[in-house]
């Protein structure tokens, strides 16, 4: 009979000794599964944060280049706004050539360009302008294609001051675009 108790010794001892490895290999086993859980929670969860500030970024991204082209249109709209304003104003400057205000206008050039210079001036104007402009006593040179206004000379002809309504609006274009945006917004 001791055999057998021995032998149930053995027996009881590697039980146990199984059971003892099957609980650290369940603990083990448990910790692992932990860890991974965690391990795949926090990569997620990076994951999800980093797509969710890409989304933003590109969404904010987008919003911006929309609210760019939305001003491009914009910018456009009013420049061609501004353009066929200046179309009109040309337009309108060329039927003020046709009243007697204009040629008061013209007299105000030509005194302009006398104290710019001398009385000893030679007045580059339109074919219409001419007979205007003889009658005051004025020297003519040659006619120009214009809307209206004087390109005068020195007597040498070494200067010359550009009264034309094309180079006045070129000159006044920055203050007249700003008074017409002024009214338009």
């Amino acid at each position: 009979m001791s055999i057998d108790i021995f032998l149930d010794e053995i027996e009881n001892r590697k039980k146990k000794d199984i059971s003892d490895i099957d609980k650290e290999f369940d603990d083990k086993k448990s910790e692992i599964e932990t860890k991974k859980n965690t391990a795949v929670k926090e990569l997620q969860e990076h994951y999800s944060k980093e797509a969710k500030t890409k989304s933003e970024k590109e969404a904010s991204r987008i919003v911006e280049a929309g609210k760019l082209e939305a001003k491009k249109i914009l910018f456009k709209a009013i420049n061609k706004n501004l353009d066929s304003t200046f179309d009109v104003i040309k337009q309108e400057l060329g039927n003020y050539t046709k009243t007697s205000e204009y040629k008061k206008v013209l007299k105000k050039m030509v005194e302009t360009a006398k104290k710019t210079f001398d009385d000893k001036i030679t007045i580059h104007c339109r074919k219409e302008d001419e007979s205007t402009l003889k009658a005051k006593g004025i020297t003519i040179g040659s006619s120009i294609q214009t809307l209206g206004g004087i390109i005068a000379e020195n007597s040498n002809g070494t200067k010359e001051i550009d009264l034309t309504f094309e180079e006045l609006l070129r000159t006044h274009e920055d203050d007249i675009k700003t008074t017409i945006l002024e009214k338009i917004l």
